[in-house]
């Protein structure tokens, strides 16, 4: 075989892989979207069980097609406080069972299906051109994928077909029989897989060199090490994705990496001491006499199955003793920053629109709120006549300027995405809602200027008026409940509880001002007084009316 021959054949695989993981991302953005909300809620149900925590963290990756997928979104999670370590533990277990399908899909597809791979592509991109609906276009697209990954997979068996007894399968099968000891085997699984970020493309290949009976070692247990180093080698996706995320993130990963590495050690110890292992407990199941060369393949997915059931099953009891490996593993570095509101905000939730548009209308809420305590810190200085509070407002607001940049600019990473209508409605949503929050921070920076001259200028509020415009703060302060409830939780009731309670705090601050003039007409309030007076009161029920606004966006526009 010339050099020449070998440079085709490695770029036939290059070239093969290419086009699988193409198709595999493909697959996986285009599922994403079709369980578009079900990830989201699937998500969100983890606490009830391990259980759960374990078909959740399965479904969420067969929807997805990749485990990586799900430990990188479950580290997010993690991250954004949305899940606990315990329970992002128990997904990731059944994300590594969700992945095992893949290889089964892989191993039953090892015919020659060509002429079908290039169909399914055809239709798939056919429907695309012609659909007229999102979700057409994504069915659509999850068709033309399949038939790319089956394409790429024959391109890398090709490049490995050779007639049997031919020089070149000599050469080939020369090489490959020399790889015969188990850790040398274990490694080249994880530096592959680490190396292009996928545990199934290794696992395919692996499956394509058995399914044409191409012997790697002696035989036997040999691509089986190969399938216990991939499966540590697809830790390398979640530890690089928690690097620069807080703690918590980071052990996520870590319980990832524990999982899959004590797992490894367990069937290494099994393997090395059982040589006979594939061929007694696999070949007996899948026998090569039934399958034909299939039948390698057929075991070498059994394989990939049973390492992770197992795993899963021996280790999901002692889910706290992860949990405690890796708090102790990686350890909080206390240190005094900036304030913040949120933080960095996530990208590694990009990779599933839905679920990152829901983080973003959380870390929304939170900012919501941040902005509602710097009002009321506002307002309480001017009662008590305290200036110095305008610095904390302004020290606030700053803080709510740097989340407003950060969510804005999320926002724009978002609409990139592909989302459908629905989404897109609620991130348009979301600029009002950040624009509605600064105002808020901005009408409390007014209030503490109408503190300051009510200090320097001497004036005089009568009991009565302060009174008056403390009822009409606490009516603010039930409207901000009534619209966060609203618009976190998409509730209609507190929308039109608000909606009363907003029209009875603009009937309000009209009666504070008639009854100003009316006092002023009488002489018992200082002519001074009513620049501060009737600037503080519109600025409060202009508040009122962003805090509405917020609770508005969940109808999917702006209120007017």
């Amino acid at each position: 075989m010339s050099a020449w021959d070998i440079v085709g054949i490695v770029m036939q695989i290059l070239g093969g892989m290419g086009a699988f993981l193409m198709g595999m991302k493909i697959l996986s953005e285009n599922m994403t979207r079709l369980a578009h909300g079900k990830l989201k809620t699937m998500l969100n149900k983890t606490a009830k069980s391990r259980f759960a925590g374990v078909g959740i963290g399965a479904a969420v990756t067969i929807m997805g097609q990749s485990s990586a997928f799900t430990t990188v979104m479950v580290v997010g999670l993690v991250n954004a406080g949305i899940m606990t370590l315990f329970q992002a533990t128990a997904v990731i277990m059944g994300a590594n069972i969700g992945t095992t399908l893949n290889a089964w899909v892989l191993a039953l597809g090892g015919s020659d299906i060509t002429v079908v791979a290039l169909c399914l592509a055809a239709v798939g991109v056919f429907v695309t051109m012609f659909a007229r609906n999102e979700r057409t276009v994504s069915i659509g697209n999850v068709i033309a994928a399949f038939g790319l990954i089956f394409v790429g997979l024959k391109f890398m068996s090709g490049a490995l077909t050779f007639e049997q007894g031919s020089e070149e399968f000599a050469a080939v099968s020369r090489v490959l029989g020399k790889i015969k000891n188990p850790f040398l085997l274990l490694l080249i699984g994880v530096a592959i897989t680490a190396l292009v970020q996928s545990s199934t493309a290794v696992t395919a290949i692996n499956l394509t060199m058995a399914s044409l009976g191409m012997v790697i070692g002696d035989g036997g247990n040999a691509p089986l090490y190969i399938i216990i180093g991939s499966n540590i080698g697809t830790c390398v996706t979640a530890l690089i994705s928690s690097l620069g995320a807080n703690p918590n993130a980071k052990r996520a990963a870590v319980v990832h990496f524990l999982f899959n590495f004590f797992g490894a050690i367990l069937f290494m110890i099994l393997l090395v001491a059982w040589r006979g292992f594939a061929d007694t407990v696999l070949g007996t199941i899948f026998p090569v006499s039934a399958f034909g060369n299939t039948g390698y393949a057929l075991q070498i997915a059994l394989f990939h199955t049973l390492f992770n059931v197992v795993n899963t099953l021996l280790f999901l009891p002692f889910i706290g003793v992860f949990v405690w490996l890796a708090d102790h593993m990686v350890r909080e570095k206390r240190t005094q920053e900036e304030e913040e509101i949120f933080g960095d905000l996530d990208e590694r939730l990009l990779r599933s629109p839905s679920v990152a548009l829901g983080y973003i209308y959380r870390q929304t809420g939170k900012m919501f709120s941040y902005a509602m305590d710097t009002l009321d810190t506002a307002f309480g200085a001017f009662l008590q006549k305290d200036v110095a509070a305008a610095s904390k407002v302004q020290t606030r607001n700053g803080a709510l300027a740097a989340a407003n940049g950060k969510g804005i600019s999320y926002l724009v990473k978002l609409s990139t995405a592909s989302l459908i209508m629905e989404d897109e409605q609620t991130v348009s949503s979301l600029h009002y809602v950040f624009n509605d929050i600064m105002r808020i921070g901005e009408l409390a920076d007014n209030v503490t200027k109408y503190t300051r001259h009510y200090i320097e200028d001497d004036l005089v509020f009568s009991d009565e008026f302060l009174e008056m415009i403390g009822d009409m703060y606490d009516k603010i302060k039930r409207l901000y409940e009534l619209s966060l409830a609203a618009y976190l939780n998409k509730d209609f009731e507190s929308l039109a509880e608000a909606d009363k309670l907003e029209d009875e705090i603009d009937a309000e601050r009209h009666t504070l001002v008639d009854r100003h003039i009316k006092r002023l007409n009488e002489g018992k309030c200082q002519p001074q007084n009513s620049g501060v007076f009737i600037n503080l009161v519109g600025n409060l029920e202009r508040a009122a009316d962003h805090i509405t606004y917020i609770a508005h966006s969940i109808e999917g526009k702006r209120s007017a």
